[in-house]
């Protein structure tokens, strides 16, 4: 499996869990209920931009650092996470409400981005033996994670 395809899947599954916390949104009534969605999609977020930094992004950075293309990737994922905080410290639950579901927004606007510009990207100037070795590192990454959490 390839990054790239791993990524495509990861994103996958984390629009059907932004679809799921967009349908129950509205009957949120208090702000600790609000913010502990945000708090589910904030650890998701944090786990895969993590990974998706150390394998993909990097392997790009070097290439593009002087064009600036990446900036937009790494600016996304800190104002997501920023927005995502705020939730916590929103005086209303209205308010964390809308803060919520700007920042499900947002990160849905960010992997359409990702997948339309930079995996394309990855797949042109990157080998596919690379990218099968990255996909391995991503299997890899996440059976530690996943054994890590069973002890």
């Amino acid at each position: 499996m390839k990054i790239t395809d791993a990524l495509v899947a990861e994103h996958t599954i984390f629009l059907t869990v932004f679809d799921q916390i967009e349908r129950v949104l509205p009957s949120l009534t208090t702000q600790t209920e609000v913010g502990t969605m945000a708090r589910i999609i904030e650890g998701l977020l944090k786990e895969h931009a993590a990974r998706e930094t150390s394998l993909a992004y990097l392997a790009l950075d070097h290439i593009l650092a002087e064009q600036g293309q990446m900036n937009r990737m790494h600016q996304d994922h800190h104002e997501i996470d920023a927005r995502l905080k705020q939730v916590q410290v929103a005086k209303t639950c209205a308010e964390a409400r809308r803060l919520l579901k700007a920042s499900v927004i947002a990160a849905r606007e960010h992997f359409r981005l990702e997948e339309k510009v930079i995996f394309p990207l990855l797949e042109r100037v990157l080998h596919q033996d690379t990218l099968r070795e990255l996909g391995r590192s991503w299997i890899e990454r996440n059976l530690e994670l996943a054994a890590s959490r069973t002890m």
